[in-house]
Order: C-alpha cells, then sequence, then structure tokens
C-alpha cells in the first residue's frame, strides 16, 4: 500500500478517535488551522475546475470533512465543558471577532448559520436533486447520441468507450452530490445545536463545578461558545460555497473565473451604460463622489477595452484560420489519412437528409445501430462502423452504398411517398412504377392518400426509412465476407480465446494460420452460412487440419459440422425440404472434369458442357421460382463445392447444399431435377 494511501486511512482513523479520546488544547488549535485551510482548498479547486467531473471526489471530500468538523466540533465541546479552555484560536476568535461584546459575536453566529443552512445550504441541495434528477433521466438519449454519433463515423470506438464512461460517471456524480448536500445541512443543524449546549451547560458547569458567578459564567463562556461557532461555521461556509458553485457548474470551456469574465463583462455597450448610471448617482444623489466616480470609470474603461478586442479585423482573423488550415493540410499526418478506406458507407443526396436528422424525424442512424446488432447476431460478425455522409455529386433523392471504397449499389427515395409492391400482377393503384432496390421487385412509390387502398389489395407498403435499411442489410449481408479480414479474424479468436483457451490453443498458429482461419471463415460468410458458433467451426477444423491445409476442403468439413444449423437455415414451415436434385449422371461429369494440382482441386469442364449445365439450372431454377418457391440446389458432397465454383458467378444467391449438411431428421422433397440433354 502506498504512503498516500496510508495518510488518507490514517486521517480516517484519527477523525474516530476524536469523537473518544480528549485532545490537549495546543493540538486541537492546529487541527481547527488545518480544518480552515482544507476547506479553503476545497474552495478554490471548486472555482478553477472545467467540469464537474474534474473533482469527482468532492462527495466523499464532503463526507470526511464534515466528519472531520464534527469531531472537532465535539473535542471543542468536551474541553470548553470539562476545563472552560478550549485553545488559543477558540478563545481568539471569540475575543476577535466579538470586540469584547459577546451580543455582536452571537448575532455574526447566527447571521452566518442563516446564510449557510438557509440560503448557500438550501439551494445547494435543491440544486443537487434537480441535477441529479436530469442527468438520470437524459442518460438514455446520451447513450443514443453517442452510438449515432459512432455509426455515422464522427467518432471512434475507443472515442465511443470513453464517453459512456463518462456519462455513467456524471450520474454517479451527480446522484452522490445529491446525498452529499444532506451532510452540508446536517452539519449546519448540528452546529446551532452544539452553540446552545456549550452555552447553556457551560453556565451551569461553570457556576457548580468551577465556582463561577452568573454573569462571570455567562461572559466567559458565551466568549468560547461563540470562538468555537465560529471556527466551525467559516470552514462549513466555505465548504458549503463549494458545493453550490460544484452543483451549479454548467458545460464550459474554461474555470468560473474565465467565464465570469468572458460572459459577464463581454458586451461593451452593457459595461458603458453602468459605469453612466453610476456616474450619474454619484451627481446627483447624496452619494459621495470619491466612492461613485472611481467606479464609474473602471466600468467605462473596462467597457472601451472589451470594444478595441471585438473590433479586431475580421479579415485578418479569417487569414490566420486559413494559414493554419492549409498548413494542416501539407502536414504528412493529414496526407495519410486520406489513405483510409471506410468499411462501410452510405452516402445520400441533399433531398435525403431529413432520413437522418434527429431535428425533422429522421431514424436512420438508430435503424444502422440496430442493424449492426441484426447482422452480428445473424452473421456471428462483427459489423463496423457505417460511414454516413451526404454528398453533393448525387441527385437529391439518390443514395449508394460502398464497401471498402467500391460501389456496390444504389437507388433513389421519394421521402413523402410509400413503396408498394403487389403480391402478384395486380396493377389496379396509383403510383410511380419503380424496382424495389433490395430484391429488384416491381414496385411503385405511392402517396399517402392511396396507401390504405394498396393495404386492402394485398400490397406490401413500406416507408422510405424501411427501404433504404432493408437495402443496406442485404448489402451487407451479401458481402460480409469481404468485411471479415485478418484483423478482424483475430479479434474473433481473442473473443473465444477468453472461455476455449484449450481449443484456440490447439488450432493456432499451426497448424493453421489466422490468414488460413479467415479463408474458412470467409467462404462460409459467402454463402451464407453463419459463423456464430465459432467453437464448432474451430472444434472442426482443429480435427482435420492434421489431414489436409487446404481450406476449400476444409470447409466443407465445416458446412458438414455445421449440419443441423443449415438445416434449420433452410427448413420453414414444416419438417421437409424442397430441393432441385443432381442426377447421377452429371454428377460424374461434374467429378471427372476436377483437376488436382500442387495448389489444390478445380473444376475444369468443357466450356460446352459448363454452358449447358448452367442452361438447365437455370430452367429449374425458374420454374421452381414461378410455384413460389426458394430453389435450392442439392447434390452428393464429393461435387458440392465444384458446382458452387460453377454456379456461384450466375447464381450467387442460390444454396448448393450436401446430403452431408442435412440433418438426418428432415424430410427432402424433389421439386426438379437438373437434366442436361
Amino acid at each position: 500500500m502506498k504512503i498516500r494511501d496510508l495518510g488518507v486511512l490514517a486521517a480516517v482513523i484519527m477523525i474516530v478517535a476524536m469523537l473518544i479520546i480528549p485532545l490537549p488544547t495546543w493540538l486541537l488549535s492546529f487541527l481547527i488551522i488545518i480544518n480552515i485551510t482544507l476547506s479553503l482548498i476545497v474552495l478554490l479547486v471548486s472555482m478553477n475546475m472545467r467540469e464537474a467531473l474534474d473533482f469527482a471526489i468532492f462527495p466523499s471530500v464532503i463526507l470526511l470533512l464534515t466528519l472531520f468538523r464534527l469531531g472537532l466540533s465535539i473535542s471543542t465541546t468536551r474541553a470548553i465543558l470539562a476545563n472552560g479552555d478550549a485553545g488559543d484560536v477558540v478563545e481568539t476568535f471569540g475575543e476577535f471577532v466579538t470586540g469584547g461584546n459577546i451580543l455582536v459575536g452571537l448575532v455574526i453566529f447566527m447571521l452566518l448559520v442563516i446564510i449557510n443552512f438557509i440560503v448557500i445550504t438550501k439551494g445547494s441541495e435543491r440544486v443537487a436533486e434537480v441535477a441529479a434528477r436530469f442527468t438520470l433521466d437524459a442518460m438514455p438519449g446520451k447513450q443514443m447520441s453517442i452510438d449515432a454519433d459512432l455509426n455515422a463515423g464522427m467518432i471512434s470506438e475507443k472515442d465511443a468507450r470513453e464517453r459512456r464512461e463518462k456519462v455513467s460517471k456524471e450520474s454517479d456524480f451527480y446522484g452522490a452530490m445529491d446525498g452529499a448536500t444532506k451532510f452540508v445541512k446536517g452539519d449546519a443543524i448540528a452546529s446551532i445545536i452544539m452553540v446552545f449546549i456549550n452555552l447553556l451547560f457551560g453556565i451551569i458547569i461553570g457556576m457548580l463545578q468551577l465556582g463561577y458567578e452568573l454573569a462571570d459564567a455567562a461572559t466567559h463562556f458565551s466568549k468560547l461558545t461563540v470562538g468555537d461557532g465560529l471556527v466551525a461555521q467559516i470552514p462549513a461556509l466555505l465548504v458549503s460555497t463549494a458545493t453550490g458553485l460544484v452543483v451549479t457548474r454548467a458545460a464550459s470551456d474554461g474555470n468560473l473565473g474565465e467565464d465570469i469574465t468572458r460572459q459577464l463583462f463581454a458586451q461593451s455597450k452593457l459595461l458603458y451604460i453602468a459605469g453612466g448610471t453610476i456616474f450619474l448617482l454619484g451627481l446627483f444623489t447624496p452619494i459621495p463622489e470619491w466612492i461613485t466616480i472611481p467606479i464609474a470609470l473602471v466600468l467605462i474603461g473596462g467597457a472601451y477595452m472589451t470594444s478595441r478586442k471585438n473590433n479586431e479585423d475580421p479579415e485578418e482573423l479569417l487569414e490566420i484560420e486559413e494559414e493554419v488550415a492549409a498548413d494542416t493540410m501539407k502536414s504528412p499526418e493529414n496526407v495519410v489519412n486520406l489513405l483510409n478506406v471506410d468499411p462501410i458507407e452510405f452516402e445520400f443526396g441533399y433531398g435525403l437528409i431529413p432520413l437522418v436528422d434527429a431535428a425533422q424525424g429522421g431514424d436512420l442512424l438508430d435503424r444502422v445501430v440496430m442493424i449492426r446488432r441484426q447482422l452480428a447476431l445473424e452473421l456471428g460478425l462483427v459489423i463496423p462502423v457505417v460511414r454516413i455522409r451526404d454528398n453533393i455529386q448525387l441527385q437529391p433523392n439518390e443514395y449508394r452504398i460502398k464497401i471498402k471504397g467500391n460501389e456496390m449499389a444504389r437507388g433513389e427515395l421519394l421521402l413523402d411517398h410509400y413503396l408498394a409492391m403487389s403480391p402478384g400482377d395486380d396493377d389496379s393503384i396509383d403510383g410511380i412504377d419503380t424496382i424495389e432496390p433490395s430484391f429488384g421487385l416491381p414496385a411503385k412509390w405511392i402517396t399517402e392518400r392511396v396507401k390504405e387502398e394498396a393495404e386492402m389489395y394485398g400490397y406490401t407498403v413500406v416507408d422510405p426509412p424501411s427501404v433504404v435499411s432493408t437495402h443496406l442489410t442485404e448489402i451487407i449481408r451479401a458481402n460480409a465476407h469481404e468485411l471479415l479480414g485478418r484483423q478482424e479474424t483475430k479479434q474473433l479468436i481473442d473473443h473465444l480465446r477468453e472461455n476455449y483457451p484449450i481449443l484456440v490453443e490447439e488450432l493456432t498458429p499451426t497448424p493453421l494460420s489466422i490468414g488460413e482461419i479467415q479463408k474458412v471463415l470467409a467462404r462460409l460468410l459467402k454463402e451464407n452460412v453463419s459463423i456464430r458458433n465459432l467453437p464448432i467451426i474451430f472444434e472442426t477444423l482443429a480435427d482435420y487440419s492434421k489431414l489436409t491445409s487446404d481450406t476449400e476442403i476444409l470447409t466443407e468439413y465445416v458446412r458438414q459440422s455445421l449440419a443441423r444449423q443449415i438445416t434449420t437455415q433452410y427448413v420453414s414451415g414444416g419438417p421437409s425440404l424442397k430441393v432441385i436434385t443432381i442426377p447421377g449422371k452429371l454428377e460424374k461429369i461434374i467429378a471427372d472434369s476436377v483437376q488436382q494440382t500442387d495448389h489444390g482441386n478445380y473444376l475444369a469442364m468443357d466450356p460446352q458442357d459448363s454452358q449447358s449445365v448452367l442452361e438447365a439450372i437455370a430452367k429449374e431454377v425458374e420454374r421452381v421460382s414461378f410455384m413460389e418457391q426458394s430453389p435450392i440446389i442439392l447434390c452428393s458432397p464429393g461435387i458440392r463445392m465444384y458446382l458452387r465454383q460453377l454456379t456461384e458467378r450466375y447464381f450467387p444467391q442460390i444454396p448448393i447444399l450436401s446430403y452431408n449438411e442435412l440433418d438426418a431428421n428432415v424430410e427432402i422433397q424433389s421439386v426438379g431435377v437438373v437434366n442436361v440433354e
């Protein structure tokens, strides 16, 4: 334990001991001066802090100082009643402040108590209560604002984490201050009670035990009581003032002195008016001119200096700002920053600004937060921050989505319309013909007037924010494999290591490197297979990486281990899975076309045969789609990855499954066969 920690512990133990052990008068005098010094330091710190969290330990300091002050009051009370003497400091305060007049001393003491208890403490208590309540109420909004800035790319993950911690600390601080003001209030009440105890019982003890006459006892113990009350109330007043300053501090860029001079004396016209008023007050009233004229001159002089400062040449300031900006852009660090490419970008024309402007009811930033969470649960991948910005090069109602700097999609929105998609060939409603951007379906932009009519006809009607949210979700889902690099894979491995250290240690860095693991995971994502169940994936890789290091073959083993997950993904509404099958003859043709090399296996089918297979697949896919069913192709495990190589360019969204990737309990129903003539 450090020396400063021991010092704090010793101070707390000493405070507790003061409540029990009688202290000599010289030590009491020393501790009273220490109390005044500490209270003064607290006041100065509270005046010079820039924000409340700069003095985050203030509630605890209030408690310790209050306990210290009460301990001193008990010790001085014990000394006054037992010995009729509380030390030089108490006696000096009693004589100096009262000027030999006990009534004056009592009046001054009562004034200090009234100022402290009724004015400062009561006001601080109310402000602390309101601040605690409003800080707690504003906490969800601040958290959402931080998430929105993070998704907009305005801040980094580190900045967001720091801001969340600051919001949490602010809530804790003002909650603690709400309770700490009760200590200050209780201290003021205790001081009043102790004064009456010292005075009443001091006179009684002086007369009965010390042999004083009533007048002498009243004079002696009144002086000590007033001195004791003053040495307690002055530090209490300082701490109460500090409490009021802390809880009333608003957001600012400077300390209290800077804020007062900048905000109170910033307008020169008002200072001229105030100075002129005081000057006239000295001329036309009996108030002495030697008081009013110097004050008026100071105000007028301050107004003149302020006006000169405010009238600096704005063009000169603009030139300085431009020079600073130019120098900043020339610096090597900023040139390097231009090379950064955002993983995901969403750009929009100026007509779509209401989508992201919360003041206009836009909730796209909140939707992006939900999209990232949804895809993280679905895919098992932490989706990077989506950079959202306007682009004047786009049409007003146009937007586009980029993945790693490359445009992946674009579309147009009509903010005062709804997108209606027909369930069939019905074309009976009025609207602007368009194409639904996510799935390429025919649709119409309709107005609010025909919305209910469209819904009655069975149209699916969605608002523009939902259209763009769905489009963004599908683009990210389709390109998730591009968002998974080695760095992201390392983060997934580190997260898995927390709960499965032995499994991770067995797999990497040998026999598989991070790059090889990344290739397996990317291939799974490319075929819309979630990698959220990393333990099973790593268990499979650990088992089969001893047999082969071919990442394509390892991916096939992993897919088979995820059979239940894959089956659940494609089976909906019943126990059966409707598929398009590959006949044995075609499977043999594909298997015979596989070439084995030192760098892996690949499909080397004759171009004419490839064209025939693709045409046959297209024919069956079209027929099954016409039956309003999702086409799924089922084949043997040996040719699955080669059939995927053949079809991924032309049918990237059609799942290619093998028999080993299906759960044993699922019923397979063939709705088509790929026959090649």
